[in-house]
């Protein structure tokens, strides 16, 4: 006699077995995500230790300023966010104010140096003025300031001179001496190095004596003849770039709002060209 058979039931369940799986490989890819990201966090660390170590003992950063760290707070990775660096960006009330003291400035001079008494006894265009980006560049021909292959002042040009050095605001000048493509070689200047070099220094001397540029922020350059404003190819042009090139330099334009900084700001620091292996003896300038 046989068993009676039971009916099968059938198995809801099953999905089960399909879900767990599904549950554990994601919480897999979960660990991995988690396991990486706290890697690259760890990187960020070491390299940011080792280049705090590194330029601590090259001398550019103290120890005691710099203490890098990568924060862990949900509000946003620090590396993100931008460094504020020097002052604040000057608005644009401040750079229209700027540039109108410029223009001033300017026709100021223009004015001082065009009177005829000044002039009367020098050649025409012996001054010529431009604005530039660096600032208000005063170019003093040769022909109304000093002799062919000489660096001493004319005394024709002094009482100019002087109104320039009388007109010129305070803050930084250089004073480039250039000139054109023939070669010198004298006694007193060997090349035309040492000729464009005693030249600004000539004018230079003047402004100091009888302006109100302090020492500490005029600077002479001899440029020789690198650096024409004219093509040296005829008489005319030449006689261009034969000059000294009195430059009243701007001023930065500051922010009024404060910014904290590591260090005071200093002042413009200008130093004088200097020639290795070649001896300039500095001119001497005749005062009437």
């Amino acid at each position: 006699m046989s068993k009676k058979k039971h009916p099968e039931h059938v198995n809801h369940e099953r999905w089960l077995v399909s879900y767990a799986d599904f549950i554990t490989l994601l919480f897999a890819f979960f660990v991995v995500l988690f396991a990486s990201g706290q890697s690259d966090k760890r990187k960020q660390v070491e390299l940011s230790r080792a280049m705090q170590t590194a330029f601590t003992q090259m001398g550019i950063f103290d120890r005691k300023s710099i203490q890098p760290s990568i924060s862990d707070s949900s509000g946003g990775n620090d590396l993100d966010k931008p460094t504020p660096l020097g002052s604040p960006m000057p608005t644009e009330e401040q750079v229209q104010i700027a540039a109108k003291a410029a223009i001033d400035q300017e026709k100021r001079l223009r004015e001082a140096l065009s009177a005829k008494a000044l002039t009367g006894n020098m050649p025409d265009q012996s001054v010529l003025l431009k604005s530039t980006a660096e600032g208000l560049v005063i170019s003093l021909r040769e022909a109304g300031f000093f002799g062919s292959g000489s660096a001493e002042v004319r005394e024709e040009s002094m009482p100019l001179l002087f109104q320039l050095a009388a007109s010129m605001p305070e803050g930084a000048v250089r004073v480039e001496g250039h000139t054109d493509n023939v070669p010198i070689h004298t006694s007193q200047f060997p090349s035309n190095w040492e000729l464009s070099g005693a030249r600004a220094a000539a004018i230079a001397r003047v402004l100091l004596e009888h302006g109100h540029v302090k020492p500490a922020e005029m600077a002479t350059e001899g440029l020789a003849e690198f650096h024409p404003v004219a093509s040296n190819g005829a008489e005319a042009g030449r006689a261009l770039n034969r000059r000294v090139d009195v430059i009243v330099l701007r001023r930065p334009i500051v922010a009024k709002e404060a910014s904290i900084s590591a260090a005071p700001a200093e002042g413009p620091k200008m130093e004088n060209t200097k020639m290795e292996n070649t001896k300039v003896e500095s001119p001497k300038v005749k005062l009437p």
